[in-house]
């Protein structure tokens, strides 16, 4: 410890371990769509023939190619509440950095005071005045004489910590990897919101296409039902099959409502994204554009890149630099602490003399230290704390970095099967129009039950509706793997307006600070 201390003195050391980026298990040689070594061809990563290893577009949600979604996720990064809060939080950290650095430099506050004293003619020190002839009353030696002066000073206290050990360094170092933390927070906020703002956009076409679909059949079994009328006018069939394929038209018909009312708050769930009131957006979301297909080649790129892409690593590597300095913070507060102090003054009774050489005076000046000798083990105690702290930060970037490999590859995992799904749902919906087609002539023919008719009829629904499933699911696996990939946000943070300052309540009403509904 003497040792160390002597060289801190002669050379101003920094004590404590220095931040070291880590290297993930993560490696260059790494890939997504190869076998681990060593594993069986059943267990390796999921390979897509539609993946590439170029890196992922920062715009990711433009391979979908639909404007309307292009001019929502432009809009994201100014409106989104979460961002917004995320980018006030960036302020506070980025604050308190100015005042950990302001700890580095010395403090000098100015002092001034001027002031008349009166003494009682009665007091001590005023009968001593009497005996004596009294005190002059200013400067003029013929003036008459009075019980009281006045007294002028001005001066500055000056203060500077000699930061031989670099706990004020250390300190510093600690609040810059916190603001970058905060930073990287912020750009997790961004892809979190575009992520979610392009699920939302997915679903809510989803569901117009089912809307289309299910208002189609309704028209497709409504043409039976006119069918099986004529033909029971004609005597050709009992009422049962009216009575069936009625009901069949009402059952789909019954299905709508529903939709629309997913519709309605898929498009609430986008205006709450952009910050803006219930159905804001409706007349722009409503009409159904269809889903917004895959893009035929997917970048990925390759692990190793992935650390430096996703926000969630690089914040975690960030409180990790954090939580090292902290430790060479609390190892310095264990040495001695040296700080020049100053406090000279000019004080005159003649405010004309207050600035002559004879009305220096100095209180003190010169340096001073303290030494910690006894603490009852808080130092002790703290600097294990903040060693377990940055046991914890190494172990929550090593998760980071392992969840962020798991969830590209579980994307990829959901893409691989929901394309392998929808390209068979698509042959099965094939197949269900030319039954139903088949079993409608037969029925017209009469060789065939009209049962037959019904059933094919919902056969068709069912996998048109599984096919739109299986294409939004399609959509919404590659918005998940883009997040996963840590898409969405530049080398610098997209701009966004200088926020409005807080409303004053007492003079501000309550309607324009809570916006008022939009009905519809």
């Amino acid at each position: 410890m003497t040792a160390v201390g002597v060289t801190g003195v002669l050379g101003g050391c920094v004590v404590g371990p220095d931040f070291v980026r880590p290297v993930p298990a993560v490696t260059a040689s790494a890939t997504y769509v190869e076998p681990a070594p060593g594993r069986p061809v059943h267990t390796s990563l999921p390979l897509l023939r539609r993946t590439t290893e170029a890196p992922p577009d920062v715009e990711w949600w433009r391979a979908f190619r639909d404007p309307i979604l292009d001019g929502l996720e432009a809009r994201i990064a100014s409106q989104n509440l979460d961002v917004q809060t995320a980018s006030a939080r960036l302020l506070q950290s980025r604050a308190q950095l100015g005042t950990s650095a302001a700890a580095a430099l010395p403090t000098l506050s100015g002092t001034g005071s001027a002031y008349r004293q009166q003494f009682s003619k009665n007091g001590t020190i005023g009968l001593l005045s009497n005996s004596l002839g009294g005190l002059t009353g200013g400067t003029d030696p013929t003036a008459p004489l009075t019980n009281g002066f006045e007294s002028y000073t001005l001066g500055f206290d000056a203060s500077w910590e000699l930061d031989l050990w670099g706990r004020v360094r250390r300190s510093v170092e600690s609040a810059q990897a916190q603001a970058e933390a905060s930073a990287e927070q912020r750009r997790g906020a961004l892809v979190s919101a575009q992520g979610e703002l392009a699920r939302d956009y997915v679903q809510l076409r989803g569901t117009q296409d089912l809307i289309r679909i299910y208002q189609s059949y309704v028209r497709v079994n409504q043409q039976i039902l006119d069918v099986v009328r004529i033909r029971q006018q004609k005597g050709l069939v009992t009422g049962l099959d009216v009575a069936s394929a009625a009901s069949q038209v009402e059952s789909i018909e019954a299905q709508i409502p529903q939709l629309q009312q997913q519709e309605i708050q898929q498009v609430n769930a986008i205006s709450l994204l952009l910050g803006e009131p219930p159905l804001a957006l409706a007349q722009d979301l409503t009409g159904g554009r269809g889903i917004p297909p895959v893009p035929p080649k997917v970048p990925v790129g390759i692990p190793s890149e992935l650390i430096r892409r996703r926000p969630d690593i690089r914040q975690a590597e960030a409180s990790l630099h954090a939580a090292i300095a902290d430790i060479g913070e609390a190892e310095a507060e264990f040495f001695p602490r040296v700080t020049l102090t100053a406090s000279p003054t000019v004080n005159a009774i003649d405010p004309g003399k207050i600035f002559r050489g004879s009305s220096l005076q100095y209180m003190n000046i010169g340096p001073s230290f303290s030494i910690p000798l006894f603490e009852g083990g808080r130092l002790r105690s703290n600097l294990v704390l903040q060693q377990a702290r940055q046991q914890e930060a190494a172990i929550a970037y090593q998760k980071a970095v392992l969840q962020g490999w798991h969830d590209v590859v579980n994307a990829l995992a959901s893409l691989q099967g929901d394309a392998n799904r929808r390209a068979r749902l698509a042959r099965q919906v094939g197949d269900a129009r030319r039954g139903l087609d088949l079993a409608r002539a037969r029925y017209t023919q009469g060789v065939e039950i009209f049962t037959t008719v019904l059933q094919n009829a919902q056969v068709v629904l069912q996998a048109e509706t599984n096919l739109s499933q299986a294409t939004a699911g399609m959509s919404t696996d590659f918005v998940a793997l883009s997040k996963a990939l840590g898409g969405g946000w530049e080398g610098s943070f997209p701009p966004q307006p200088t926020p409005p300052g807080p409303p004053d309540s007492a003079q501000v009403p309550v309607a324009e600070i809570i916006p008022r509904p939009v009905v519809p």
